[in-house]
């Protein structure tokens, strides 16, 4: 007969920290969050690769793209370009990264001499800036003639259909430098000439990039980059178990520094297949991770075949109805635990510790911290970085609110049916995942710091100051539907609505 689980299975929503002791020691500023991204022989050597914050962005079309990646990277995590594209396409967003020059933009809005006002105002308020450049075609890399910011023009006192022309800052009056100018060159210009961006061309007098004031202080402010030993952000990619002998050898010509077989499910053939390719071709020198699974078995099976990291979780996305359609899945609490307890048994017996990354089943900041302390070395998430500036999705206005597209890679938006492939015809039978929406959050970095100040307070309040201890000191409870309820605002009437809650 078939075999049952004693216990059900839980999610984060229904566990709780209990505090521990908190020394002086136990400050948020003293906390590391540094964590390993691959497997490595603990206590005798370092990881090949590890983070300087516990996040990897989600392997989707409607989160991972290059300007995430690079805006993730420069906080100290980690993107996973998406790889339901073109090989050549994905290729190209890891090279974007990897030739990106912190401080050097790429300009995103971009508009022709006989585009008009409203052409303006459109782009204005599809990329959330006022800074447009006037190039002869409208691209990112033309020729440089002008540019449009808000103090050219007004609208209450000029028609939308005014051309661009009449009233950009043209070329002549600008300050601009040539590619060769370094960071601290430019940046120096700015300064002396009292200026909000300055732009660089190349000797054609092409648009190459743009240099704001405002990020100075940011790049200043970054000081856990995600760089390679050539000083460059660090970038990962997804793969499939169907076309790795052209991707995989696009993906890692282009740069990429880790990459991730994307899969709603890792216990497979197929997943072991693509491993062993990779190892015949590329030894150890091509990291790569695996999954997703939700026990113990699933994990040694992938760690044996060669995986570099783990992941966990199948069905718990918010955008994934995986156990709907198909009724397989975990809670991804109980998944995690018990993933983790194999992972500290596997250290065990071979001195090798394979990180897991916990992908799935986070909805609030606080579930991030019970993810670490259920052993995830670090966390995937899709929804969480969807919401942002930086992800690639549309922002919208939906009943008086913005917000920005979501769809899973199961959906029919997607049709990314390489991920459920399980050895048969190509192509995309039912839905695994839901088109949606999220609400607009803001810039990256801004939440990204928020999040990551709540998790280290909490581990602050549970008397630690890293991740591994956090793990091996954490104590944990189930609480019942009634504490849960506790848990939240009650038998009080709110006067507003918190805009930061979640």
């Amino acid at each position: 007969m078939a075999f049952y689980y004693n216990e059900p299975s839980h999610t984060f929503s229904e566990y709780l920290l209990i505090p521990g002791y908190t020394s002086e020691e136990c400050i948020p500023s003293n906390v590391s969050l540094r964590t390993p991204l691959c497997k490595y022989r603990k206590g005798e050597e370092e990881s090949p690769i590890s983070l300087n914050i516990p996040m990897v962005s989600a392997i989707m079309q409607s989160v991972s793209d290059d300007k995430l990646a690079v805006a993730l990277a420069r906080e100290g995590g980690l993107s996973f370009i998406y790889g339901s594209q073109s090989i050549e396409a994905e290729a190209a967003m890891v090279a974007r990264v990897k030739a990106y020059k912190a401080g050097f933009v790429v300009s995103d809005s971009n508009l022709r001499p006989d585009d008009t006002l409203a052409d303006v105002l459109a782009i204005v308020e599809r990329n959330g800036h006022n800074t447009v450049a006037i190039t002869d075609d409208g691209t990112a890399n033309g020729v440089l003639l002008g540019i449009v910011t808000g103090r050219d023009y007004r609208v209450s006192r000029m028609p939308t259909d005014m051309k661009v022309s009449e009233f950009m800052t043209p070329l002549e009056k600008l300050i601009i430098a040539p590619e060769t100018t370094t960071l601290k060159e430019a940046n120096d210009i700015i300064w002396d000439h009292k200026l909000n961006q300055l732009p660089i061309v190349d000797d054609n007098g092409r648009l190459m990039y743009l240099v704001f004031r405002k990020d100075y202080a940011q790049h200043k402010g970054n000081p856990q980059e995600m760089l390679d030993n050539k000083k460059r952000y660090m970038v990962g990619a997804g793969i499939n178990s169907r076309d790795y002998a052209e991707r995989v050898p696009a993906l890692v010509e282009a740069g990429a520094d880790v990459l991730c077989i994307d899969s709603s499910e890792g216990y497979t053939c197929w997943q072991a297949k693509t491993i062993a390719w990779i190892r015949e071709h590329y030894g150890d020198s091509v990291k790569i991770g695996a999954g997703n699974v939700v026990d113990r078995d699933g994990f040694l099976f992938l760690v044996k075949a060669g995986a570099d990291f783990v992941k966990v979780g199948i069905g718990g996305g918010s955008i994934c109805i995986t156990r709907e359609t198909k009724g397989i899945g975990r809670g991804q609490a109980t998944a995690l635990i018990d993933v983790a307890a194999a992972r500290d048994e596997y250290y065990k017996e071979t001195g090798i510790y394979v990180p897991i990354c916990s992908d799935g089943g986070i909805v609030h900041d606080y579930h991030m911290t019970l993810a670490l302390a259920m052993g995830a070395d670090f966390m995937m998430l899709g929804r969480y970085f969807a919401r942002f500036d930086e992800s690639p999705t549309n922002k919208v206005m939906v009943n008086g609110a913005y917000m920005k597209e979501y769809w899973g890679e199961g959906s029919n938006r997607a049709r990314n049916w390489q991920r459920y492939d399980l050895g048969g015809s190509s192509k995309f039978s039912f839905e695994e995942g839901v088109d949606s929406y999220v609400t607009y959050a803001g810039p990256l970095h801004d939440n990204v710091e928020a999040s990551l100040y709540k998790v280290k307070s909490t581990m602050c309040n549970c008397g630690v100051t890293t991740i591994p201890d956090l793990q091996k000191n954490a104590r944990l409870t189930l609480v019942s539907a009634t504490s849960i309820v506790e848990g939240g605002y009650h038998d009080v009437v709110l006067k507003s609505t918190s805009t930061n809650m979640r």
